[in-house]
């Protein structure tokens, strides 16, 4: 069996299918990823062994321009789904497609008679308020080149790209823990579990001598965000740890965030899983990814939001009780420090070493299964 799986976005939009495709190739089945073609995802997919062939634009690049023209974008991405994807799932069995809006993979899916697949990683897009509210968003962006594509090929016209994108039975890639839909919609939700690639990479040189040498730090790292709204994010988030007595584990991220303090060590790509378990908290901006990653560390988490989800995930890390949801994306020095200050009390570390045991581990291999038996 052949599975194409494709998404589009940053690492947190990436990460996921390239652990279903590993999934799927340690169960006996071929499987190719279509995905943006950034040097860390490159990176990503040759550590993880799965085939990787480019699709879009470098969403770092895109990222980091000042006005990126999202009409232009959602076009191009379409195209690409016609065209590349296409090519990428001749012979395939099935698409499973993820990421941002994938308009084109279910189109591309019924025209080579093959299944199709759509899995979010997140509740925000599946809620009955939001769906009804993006449909004229999502419209906007995608539904002429679609529709485009769809006169070209003989076929009626797409009225609402949303619906026709999730289907009625969307997976939802995600703890049930962190991320419960009963009640949420009227979909058909199957819930797969967090896709989550296993990463056994050591930790970067120095960096267990930095851990091994004081109480446990505070990890500040905002992935993929360039943190156009909160530039001293950053900077305000070491002070408040170093004022709270903890020196900091710094990830440089999308945004380039740096300190030369000797109570901090600045890192880049690291293995979160090995790392977290070592922290006295996590703060970061509540991407589904690291929100799992954090929870099944135990860690207890600060969470800033910047976009979309982030603010769902944040209010059910406070709502859980294994850590801090600041309110808006742009903290003040006092309004951190007390977000910090509710992460690190202790009965926040018990509480988050309880919920910890409740993550779920097995979505890949959930997820993979439901594929190959054509669930």
């Amino acid at each position: 069996m052949h599975v194409t799986v494709t998404a589009y976005g940053s690492r947190g939009d990436v990460e996921p299918v390239v652990a279903l495709a590993a999934r799927l190739r340690e169960l006996g089945a071929e499987a190719t990823v279509c995905a943006p073609p950034d040097e860390e995802f490159v990176a990503l997919m040759a550590r993880a062994g799965v085939p990787h062939v480019p699709l879009g634009p470098s969403v770092r690049e895109l990222m980091s321009a000042a006005k990126p023209d999202p009409f232009r974008l959602a076009a191009g991405l379409v195209d690409e789904r016609f065209d590349t994807l296409a090519k990428v799932a001749e012979g395939s069995d099935a698409i499973v497609a993820a990421g941002l809006m994938p308009a084109g993979a279910r189109t591309v899916a019924e025209q080579l008679g093959i299944r199709y697949v759509f899995a979010s990683y997140q509740l925000y897009g599946l809620q009955k308020a939001v769906w009804q509210q993006d449909v004229a968003r999502i419209n906007a962006f995608y539904q002429e080149p679609l529709n485009t594509h769809l006169a070209a090929l003989g076929l009626p016209p797409v009225d609402n790209v949303r619906d026709h994108v999730f289907t009625d039975r969307p997976w939802l890639a995600a703890d049930p823990v962190l991320s419960p839909w009963q009640g949420v919609t009227a979909l058909d939700v199957v819930q797969t579990g967090a896709w989550i690639l296993p990463d056994d990479r050591p930790l970067p040189d120095g960096l267990a001598e930095f851990l091994d040498a004081g109480e446990p730090p505070v990890y500040v790292g905002f992935g993929s965000m360039h943190l156009h709204a909160a530039p001293d994010l950053g900077r305000i988030a070491v002070e408040a740890a170093r004022a709270q007595g903890r020196r900091v584990v710094l990830a440089r991220g999308w945004a380039e965030l740096d300190a030369a303090d000797d109570d901090c060590f600045v890192v880049g790509d690291v293995n979160q899983q090995a790392l977290f378990p070592r922290v006295a908290a996590v703060v970061h901006h509540g991407g589904a990814g690291t929100t799992t990653t954090t929870a099944r560390a135990g860690a207890p988490q600060v969470v800033v939001p910047q976009i979309g989800d982030q603010p769902q995930f944040a209010a059910r890390v406070a709502e859980l009780g294994i850590g801090a949801a600041h309110d808006g994306a742009a903290p003040t020095y006092e309004s951190f420090s007390a977000a910090l200050a509710t992460a690190l009390a202790p009965e926040t570390a018990v509480r988050a070493e309880e919920v910890a045991s409740t993550i779920r581990t097995d979505g890949t291999t959930v997820a993979a299964k439901m594929v190959l038996e054509q669930r």
